[in-house]
């Protein structure tokens, strides 16, 4: 997307600016009502059951669509996007450049995308919206009702607290112009001052909240859940890591990490992140010749499946990072690079430029329409869309999702606090453990969802079945 910085800088790749529209899968499940405008609604399509029952709803078509998530003018709803929601039955979106018109006109922009769902085109199921709201030179939405937010080099320096209660007001400023979600935040570590100097992604423009691994989880993790309890899904970036490159995936070609190893300390502070329960995970396009040599991480399954899915237990959304535009990923043709993402384990396929959907769209329908192994991912794929949107909270509802309260005391089986169990329950459920149900009775199913969540070597816990407060804090509950 565009940056006008201050001072002479190269020239900025970021011609996005995601914004996810308001959304919840749990209101599409049932009778889905839009928040137009905070005073009325309008009434979307029914679509009844479970994640899986929406997708065994839905025609291929459709869940391909759920696939992809399509640039817009944050100014603006382009033709060209309007009608990829409409025809090639596109899930998300993605506020694109700058706007400088405040919540008000966003929200009109963001309601007019979400006036093209529709049965026919996403069965019904609202569309993610998504911006860059990261701070700094990268905000793509300011003007009234947005704060001018400083960068992630200055948030660094806030106590963790302190950054929670932030994110979670930009967050409601997000979610009152129709946004749901941000791409953001950047947990890519930069080894110095003077290395940032020569880091043109991260780096040069103080996107980083600060030098060491421990820095920038520590200010990633409050990121993520002031966004969630502003009813605001994250997405952690650029995995495994941008802060050690020289050049721009999005401007240069042949972007390597020569450094980057499976198990890197620089790979913590996305731990950090998947572990306090952000919902989408953003895949880089550099090359990591210590990981896989042979071709950029969104086309690499050891990156995201073994690393990302296996090493740090992520369950959620992996979007790319756009595969429109990016020079790095030139030498591959539109439909090839989303082919090659989604095979790979990708769920999510971001292009900036709408133009080159259709190219996209076309190529993974047809290799789902006559691959069974391919046609499996694709479903799966959809189904871990439908199931994140399904968390977020409802258009105009209350807002403190995914965290729904904290506790103050020791849990365990047996725990007679219903209402602390709920928080419990509910939590477990967000960050995908199945307890079968939020009932507020701690028994079998719970104790075997709270050591499934232990058990991940990542989080340094005790598999006991006890929460407390290293449990409770590791699920961001902990009060």
């Amino acid at each position: 997307m565009t940056v006008h910085p201050a001072r002479r800088r190269p020239a900025n790749p970021w011609r996005r600016g995601p914004v996810w529209i308001a959304c919840s899968l749990a209101a599409a499940l049932t009778a889905v009502a839009v928040g137009v405008t905070p005073a009325r609604a309008a009434t979307l399509p029914a679509a009844s059951g479970s994640p899986s029952d929406v997708l065994a709803g839905m025609s291929l078509a459709q869940r391909v669509g759920q696939l992809f998530m399509v640039g817009t003018p944050a100014s603006e709803a382009s033709t060209a996007t309007l009608t990829a929601i409409s025809s090639d039955h596109v899930g998300n979106v993605m506020l694109t450049g700058r706007s400088n018109a405040g919540t008000a006109a966003t929200r009109r922009v963001s309601d007019r995308l979400q006036a093209q769902v529709s049965a026919a085109s996403t069965a019904g199921v609202p569309l993610f919206v998504a911006t860059d709201q990261e701070g700094g030179q990268v905000q793509v939405l300011s003007g009234p009702g947005f704060s001018a937010i400083p960068s992630a080099l200055v948030q660094g320096t806030w106590a963790s607290w302190t950054l929670r209660a932030a994110a979670q007001t930009w967050g409601g400023q997000l979610r009152a112009a129709g946004v749901n979600a941000d791409l953001g935040p950047v947990v890519d570590t930069v080894p110095s001052p003077a290395a940032a100097r020569n880091n043109p992604p991260i780096g040069w423009y103080d996107r980083e909240f600060g030098y060491t691994p421990a820095t920038v989880g520590a200010h990633g993790v409050p990121f993520v859940q002031g966004l969630a309890q502003a009813g605001v899904s994250a997405a952690a970036k650029h995995f495994p890591g941008l802060g050690r490159v020289t050049a721009n995936t999005d401007t240069t070609s042949g972007v390597t990490d020569r450094t980057t190893t499976r198990g890197d300390a620089y790979l913590t502070p996305f731990a950090a992140a998947v572990n306090a329960g952000s919902p989408f995970v953003m895949i880089s396009t550099a090359i990591y010749s210590r990981i896989d040599p042979s071709q950029p991480a969104a086309f690499s399954p050891t990156v995201i499946t073994t690393l990302l899915r296996g090493d740090l237990h992520f369950h959620g959304v992996v979007i790319s990072d756009d595969l429109g535009n990016a020079r790095q990923v030139a030498a591959w043709s539109p439909a090839d690079r989303a082919v090659r993402f989604l095979a790979a384990g990708g769920d999510m396929g971001l292009t900036v430029n709408p133009a080159v959907l259709p190219q996209m769209y076309n190529a993974v329908l047809a290799r789902a329409s006559t691959n069974a192994v391919f046609r499996n991912q694709v479903n799966a794929a959809a189904l871990r869309v439908l199931t994140t949107k399904q968390h977020l909270a409802p258009p105009g509802g209350t807002t403190g999702l995914p965290y729904p309260g904290y506790i103050d005391h020791v849990l365990q089986r047996g725990s007679t606090d219903a209402a602390q169990v709920k928080v419990l329950q509910t939590r477990l459920t967000q960050v995908w453990y199945d307890v079968h149900g939020v009932d507020g009775v701690f028994g079998s199913a719970t104790d075997s969802a709270v050591r499934a969540y232990q058990s991940v070597p990542a989080r340094h816990l005790t598999a006991d079945g006890v929460v407390g407060p290293a449990t409770g804090t590791s699920l961001g509950i902990w009060r």
